[in-house]
């Protein structure tokens, strides 16, 4: 009998008990569940409430104990960051890094013995999520690990040059991210698709330990470049228009000592404009490491369904007009945005030239997201159109893909909205104040329709074309006494043909391919430096410089990020289309 072992409190049956528990099933099957007698079934109801009541306890606490870890790591690193940013306050960089070193080799040790200790136990991965993981999300996180790793080669060849008079510090903390990148996207490419089934609170508190980092460094890179892209008032002038970049004030600001400390090469300035154009990326890889850590440790003690996605192949064929308005679409956007890079960068601009370069990035961005708006309301025409229906399984991958669109959708939502309230409470004069007034009535409506657009089609189930064929029924059927009748009859039946394209179909990809070219666009022209928001002063003049850039650095990143999570989004959307 299995009741006597531990396999029931442990949440791993034994092969005896898996026997006993199939045999059973086989013996009483749903005819027979009335028919079983009182004896022999008394004590499965005791022993079942049992042991869901010791699963829910340990799920329990491994939760907490998990969810309290990630918290505690939040908010300290919170502190250290927001305070490493500010010269007034007695935090260095070096204090900083030295935490994130601390919490880059404790990740790095579990994650190692996750992959050579957890992993490798009987038993410890016998279920998978097919939905976690995709081969296009662990692609996604390798090349931005490669140029992650990249970024740190970069900013240790920089912080090189200041070994004799600054802390070495600097130098070992790229070192350390460097191997911490490589580490966790061999172990995320890997295990992904993990649901553990032993050693289940250190799993979630281990995951959790992951999640926690991986924010952390996201925090701090977003501090880094929204201090190197911000206008910074020029407080040693009298006019209030008069700024510098702040580009060269975080230089200064940041980090290699005083002035005092020269470079002990002469490619120090390089490597530093260098790696600034890669945070970006940096940034995407730390959000992509995050999201797969949050699924794996959902999917902890998870008994997965065993089917996986539909058949879905990525084909160019099926979409044209989409991806080719969508190329000229992004060309249009490159090129208009290192017009307005360049323009932007020069010291001696004009308050008369940079206006029309910002006139000109606004009118840009109109024409962007207003034929995005028009497109995606044709999508959701269609979605009215088709019956699919929608998905009823639950998991925690889909969970995850709606709530970050949504939440990463509000910070970009905010902005506009802070412009709306600026534009509308100094009159909207000029023209420019009058496109930057429909820029953020146009971006609310386009976030908006494109949430519904995506959601609504990440719910739907993949498509199945239904066409009549002709069957011929069978011809040598008589009654007794009568002629054979050897005329055909024709029966209509339907069968799916899944490869065969509709319109409804055709137009979705096209949509799709469209909207996802669109989204890449507005991802690279925040993520490399735009920032119109403080070009155009009217918004920092209305709430003040530091409230306004208050709401741009912590709302830009969450649009950064709503961008690219949409390109993921829209791709799947594309391929169960």
């Amino acid at each position: 009998m299995c009741y006597s072992c531990h396999c029931v409190t442990d949440e791993n049956p034994c092969e005896p008990c898996k026997t006993t528990a199939k045999d059973k099933e086989e013996t009483h099957g749903p005819n027979n569940m009335n028919a079983a007698g009182q004896a022999g079934r008394q004590p499965e109801p005791h022993l079942n409430i049992t042991s869901n009541v010791v699963r829910d306890h340990g799920r329990s606490w491994g939760w907490m104990v998990s969810g309290i870890i990630c918290v505690n790591i939040l908010i300290l690193g919170s502190a250290l960051v927001s305070g490493s940013a500010y010269s007034k306050v007695n935090i260095s960089t070096v204090d900083h890094q030295i935490f994130l070193i601390i919490l880059l080799l404790l990740t790095i040790i579990w994650m190692v013995s996750y992959v050579v200790f957890t992993a490798r136990k009987e038993n410890a991965i016998d279920y998978k999520d097919a939905h976690a993981g995709p081969v296009w999300l662990r692609g996604g996180l390798v090349l931005f690990g490669i140029l992650s790793i990249i970024m740190d080669i970069f900013k240790i060849a920089s912080y090189v040059g200041y070994l004799h008079c600054d802390s070495a510090v600097k130098v070992a903390f790229p070192v350390v991210q460097l191997v911490f990148i490589i580490v966790q996207t061999y172990y995320l490419w890997v295990h992904s698709k993990d649901c553990v089934q032993v050693q289940k609170n250190i799993t979630r508190c281990g995951l959790m330990l992951t999640l926690s980092t991986n924010l952390v460094l996201w925090m701090t890179a977003v501090t880094d470049e929204s201090l190197h892209q911000t206008m910074v008032p020029d407080i040693d002038t009298s006019e209030n228009s008069s700024k510098i970049q702040g580009r060269s004030f975080y230089i200064e600001k940041a980090g290699y000592g005083d002035d005092k400390c020269k470079c002990s090469h002469s490619s120090c300035s390089v490597f530093k404009e260098a790696y600034y154009y890669l945070y970006p990326f940096n940034i995407e890889y730390s959000l992509f490491a995050s999201a797969m850590a949050y699924v794996m440790w959902k999917n902890v003690g998870r008994v997965a369904d065993e089917h996986g996605h539909h058949g879905s192949k990525f084909r160019f064929k099926d979409a044209l007009i989409g991806p080719l308005l969508g190329v000229l679409l992004v060309i249009a956007g490159l090129t208009t945005f290192i017009v307005y890079e360049m323009e932007m960068r020069k010291k001696d601009i004009d308050e008369e030239h940079k206006d029309k370069i910002v006139m000109m990035h606004f009118v840009v961005n109109i024409v962007i997201i207003t034929l995005m708006s028009v497109v995606t309301v044709v999508g959701s025409v269609v979605y009215r159109l088709d019956h699919r229906e929608h998905m009823s399984e639950k998991n925690p991958t889909r969970s995850l893909d709606v709530g970050l669109l949504v939440g990463a959708s509000m910070g970009q939502i905010v902005i506009s909205y802070f412009t709306i309230v600026a534009m509308v409470g100094t009159g909207a004069k000029g023209h420019l104040n009058g496109l930057n007034l429909a820029w953020g009535i146009l971006m609310v409506i386009q976030l908006g329709l494109q949430n519904f657009f995506i959601i609504e089609g990440l719910h739907r189930e993949p498509f199945h074309e239904v066409h009549p064929i002709t069957v011929m029924a069978n011809p040598y059927t008589s009654k007794e006494g009568s002629d054979f009748d050897i005329k055909p009859i024709p029966v209509h039946q339907h069968v799916e043909r899944p490869n065969r394209l509709s319109w409804k179909r055709r137009v979705l990809k096209e949509v799709c391919a469209f909207l996802l070219l669109g989204n890449v666009i507005l991802w690279i022209m925040p993520a490399f430096g735009a920032r119109p928001q403080f070009d155009h002063s009217t918004e920092s003049d209305f709430y003040q410089f530091h409230m306004w850039a208050a709401v741009v650095n912590i709302g830009l990143p969450f649009g950064i990020f709503y961008r690219m999570h949409s390109v993921a989004g829209l791709f799947e959307v594309f391929l169960n289309s």
